[in-house]
């Protein structure tokens, strides 16, 4: 087995603390709101907190049926996440999970960057490419942007 590391930020006119409860404490009502074309639903196994589990059913016709996330940890004063992706979406005979720490910081100009740390874990010698990372991200993108517009235009949701 292998660990493939990727760091990535995402900047955002929303603030922080309403990304970070959108994106993790309030995902089950806000993913299907806000990216019906992506996410029919969020079930929720546990209270949220590390060692809950998350199972978020896609749309038909995406690649994927579902994806599992196991939460880690879940900082809310720190406004920082960590979890696992360890059955379903993208993982298949090249990986065994994917893990994220996820932390929300103010911006520059205000809103906020969700600074991110990806470990890839390989099964056996297989490699993982950087072209199928940017895939992950790019998928995990558009979830992000549409949370986002959806909170732009719903200013009362996650306050």
């Amino acid at each position: 087995m292998g660990v493939v590391t990727y760091d990535f930020e995402v900047t955002s006119p929303i603030s922080p603390t309403r990304l970070f409860k959108a994106l993790n404490v309030e995902s089950g009502k806000v993913f299907p709101k806000a990216a019906p074309h992506a996410v029919k639903s969020v079930e929720l196994q546990g209270n949220g907190g590390p060692g809950s589990i998350a199972k978020i059913n896609f749309a038909e016709g995406l690649p994927y049926e579902y994806v599992k996330h196991e939460i880690e940890s879940h900082d809310q004063d720190n406004l920082s996440y960590s979890y696992s992706v360890i059955e379903g979406g993208p993982l298949g005979d090249k990986l065994q999970k994917i893990s994220f720490e996820n932390k929300f910081v103010a911006g520059a100009d205000g809103g906020s960057v969700c600074k991110s740390l990806m470990k890839f874990y390989t099964i056996g010698d297989c490699v993982f490419t950087e072209e199928e990372i940017k895939d992950q991200i790019q998928r995990m993108d558009r979830v992000y942007k549409a949370v986002e517009a959806y909170l732009e235009t719903n200013p009362d949701v996650c306050n």
